[in-house]
């Protein structure tokens, strides 16, 4: 046990750095960084500024002035340099960290990674790991809800479908499962805006957010009542899908199961149906479902989030990481990277303990891994 976790958090090293080392070279051919950004803005505020003063068609032509001028300026690193003084824009290469080597750079990220330093937003006043602990509850809230929500559904009715394999029950539910399966989430959450979120239909829940803006003075159970009526409709077009394939699962297992030699001989020995099935079988057919719980959980909480948190204007971990990756706030784009991953390749190693734990017949320790 002991040196199978020393192998898999070792191999969590260079499995990082592979990881970071690809997206930090993709973002430098990445065109539009936070340095050409800043440089277009400082610009464009320029040239509105002399549009305010001359008007706009004297403005327009000082505008193409500045532009024409630097053409022939020698020394500027990026194209949005262009008619800036070389002072500046090293004032704000350096502002970014960009005044350094690409090789420097990646290995003084990496360093400060492994402190868990991760820096300033490059546009916000606030450091990344606070950014990301505001983003949290959001992101917690969809995947955690969602994850139990599919295992309350999913395992109740595998069971059923493998105690009725073949008969019209199974075969109208696995046709509801593939239907349900198919749907888009985000075509699904638009649906139940439509219907019961003001739009063509009925009034009944929320459109944004994941409480009231009055939450705080609410009284505690007003407060549960609150929250679960905001995040009722993107947990159910998250959910309906995902539960599909869990249900099918445990159908699988339970069926595999039962037709084991011990089944038949619990059988031959009178015990019940009833006992047979949650007394012998339930145990054994549980193991993958309850051991894949972490990895899940994870599954839910990246997976789907980005566009459900944008319809329902949540704003959580998947909204923040897309509108970094527009804004190129490198700072958190690869912040919220590293701590993910390391997550992700974490919740890998706990899932396959908890096989371990949950079944001592399982040995990873014999595996050259």
């Amino acid at each position: 046990m002991g040196a199978y976790i020393v192998r898999r958090i070792l191999l969590m090293v260079p499995t990082l750095f592979g990881i970071m080392l690809l997206t930090f070279v993709i973002a430098q051919f990445a065109p539009g960084g936070p340095v050409e950004q800043m440089i277009a803005q400082m610009q464009n505020q320029s040239v509105s500024a002399t549009q305010a003063v001359t008007g706009s068609s004297e403005g327009d032509f000082a505008g193409q002035n500045v532009v024409r001028s630097s053409d022939s300026a020698e020394g500027a690193s990026y194209r949005g340099s262009r008619g800036l003084r070389p002072e500046i824009l090293e004032r704000i290469e350096k502002q970014f960290g960009f005044d350094k080597p690409p090789v420097e750079r990646f290995f003084t990220m990496l360093w400060n990674y492994l402190r868990f330093d991760f820096g300033q937003s490059y546009y916000r006043d606030i450091s990344v790991i606070d950014l990301i602990k505001e983003k949290l509850p959001v992101s917690i809230t969809l995947g955690l809800w969602m994850t139990l929500l599919s295992y309350l559904i999913s395992i109740p009715l595998g069971i059923a479908k493998a105690m009725k394999d073949g008969s019209r029950f199974d075969v109208w539910t696995s046709v509801v499962l593939v239907v349900g399966y198919s749907i888009p989430s985000f075509l699904l959450a638009v649906l139940l805006i439509v219907l019961f979120a003001g739009g063509s239909f009925w009034n009944i829940f929320p459109l944004r957010g994941i409480v009231s803006e009055n939450w705080a003075s609410l009284p505690w159970h007003e407060q549960i009542l609150d929250y679960a009526w905001h995040i009722t409709l993107p947990i159910i077009a998250m959910a309906v899908g995902a539960f599909a394939t869990s249900t099918l699962l445990v159908k699988n297992s339970f069926i595999d199961e039962i037709r084991k030699q011990y089944v038949t001989t619990a059988r031959a020995k009178g015990l019940t149906e009833r006992s047979v099935l949650y007394g012998h079988v339930f145990r054994n057919a549980m193991l993958l479902v309850i051991a894949g719980f972490p990895a899940a959980f994870i599954g839910a909480f990246f997976g789907g989030s980005l566009l459900i948190e944008t319809i329902f204007s949540l704003d959580g971990i998947g909204l923040l990481g897309y509108v970094s990756v527009l804004n190129r706030d490198y700072s958190v784009v690869f912040a919220t990277l590293y701590i993910f991953s390391l997550l992700g390749l974490v919740i890998n190693l706990v899932s396959d303990l908890m096989y371990m734990w949950i079944d001592p017949r399982i040995d990873f320790e014999s595996r050259n891994v």
